[in-house]
């Protein structure tokens, strides 16, 4: 969903224009709208004629440090391309800081639906396509596990071995950071997770953060995956680490209400699958055997790593360092998470 640019979010379209001629984009940027569901990167669509791009930088205001990388997301989604075939076609980065004041890149509009909190009214998705749905999403995200960085050239990409150790802390001390005095410490959380981490199973391409309305589905069969966007986290590490992640979004019909107001993603439906059903289809795929104790780490992780983000976006808000209100619903946020781990823990 679009709507007219935030005030704080505009940029400078002519020269954004006169930067894409130079990439052979011809002719004006005829509208610029911004998309709204996202909380960290700044994404806009910019029509020109004959096609639709897309834009996307870093907020204004403090940042995490290592987030909202544009070369990096740029650079992993252009050497996907040849391998991976749900990446938008890169038009070209940018870091000349004179032209929007930051490193920005444009990229082709991949067209198709991308389902938000609810899925759309006028597009009728039996409790079999939705099933259906969530298998092929499951295949995708093998798909993505089993390339082969060192062919697709991005065997640099992670630190190698030992990715769920530097998580654990990771994110640990990226709480610390981002706490405010009105939200919980996650103090037991995250010692339970440092005293119970497992070893990689695996070191491989993951997402980090494939959750649902990152996906795009065609028009002509929404049961199939076209694309895959918002590349901002990607790495090389722990795949059981990336389906935690992803499942932390994963909100099922017999979850509880309070749980229900966090719900991003329509994974309710008639017919999806449960978080037990995908990770059962997704081990079967790749040939991994896990108990639901082991698989515990991952949801705790999964969620907390959830709590952390939403953390961070509140942390902006609170120190008014964005005026965006949508920003001020994540502290909430987090301490239903908190509580939802703690239920898990017990």
């Amino acid at each position: 969903m679009t709507s007219a640019v935030r005030d704080e979010d505009a940029f400078d379209v002519d020269a954004v224009a006169q930067w894409l001629k130079a990439q052979g984009v011809e002719g004006p940027i005829e509208e610029v709208r911004q998309f709204s569901g996202g909380a960290s990167n700044l994404t806009y669509l910019l029509r020109v004629p004959g096609r639709e791009l897309i834009l996307r930088r870093a907020p204004q205001g403090t940042k995490a440090k290592g987030a909202h990388d544009m070369r990096r997301e740029f650079t992993i989604q252009s050497a996907l391309a040849p391998v991976f075939p749900y990446v938008a076609p890169m038009v070209g980065f940018c870091d000349d800081s004179s032209v929007i004041g930051g490193d920005f890149y444009a990229m082709g509009r991949i067209d198709g639906l991308i389902p938000r909190s609810t899925w759309p009214a006028d597009v009728p998705l039996s409790p079999e396509q939705a099933r259906q749905l969530c298998l092929n999403v499951v295949e995708v995200y093998a798909e993505l596990h089993t390339v082969d960085a060192s062919a697709a050239g991005l065997s640099d990409l992670g630190k190698g071995t030992g990715y769920v150790r530097r998580q654990v802390e990771g994110w640990s001390t990226r709480y610390r950071n981002a706490h405010t005095p009105d939200n919980p410490e996650f103090t037991e959380v995250m010692a339970w997770l440092d005293a119970n981490q497992p070893e990689d199973i695996a070191n491989c391409v993951i997402h980090n953060d494939f959750k649902v309305d990152n996906i795009v589905f065609s028009h002509d069969d929404p049961t199939k995956v076209v694309g895959v966007l918002d590349w901002e986290m990607a790495t090389l590490g722990d795949p059981l680490m990336d389906v935690g992640g992803a499942l932390a979004f994963w909100i099922q019909a017999d979850d509880s209400d309070e749980l229900k107001l966090t719900k991003r993603v329509p994974t309710d439906l008639p017919g999806m699958i449960t978080r037990e059903e995908f990770v059962q289809a997704y081990c079967e795929r790749m040939g991994f055997t896990l108990t639901p104790e082991q698989w515990r780490f991952y949801e705790v992780f999964g969620l907390f790593r959830n709590a952390v983000i939403a953390q961070q976006i509140y942390y902006r808000y609170f120190h008014k360092q964005t005026s965006n209100e949508m920003f001020a619903l994540f502290g909430p946020g987090v301490q239903i998470l908190d509580r939802r781990i703690a239920e898990l823990l017990t």
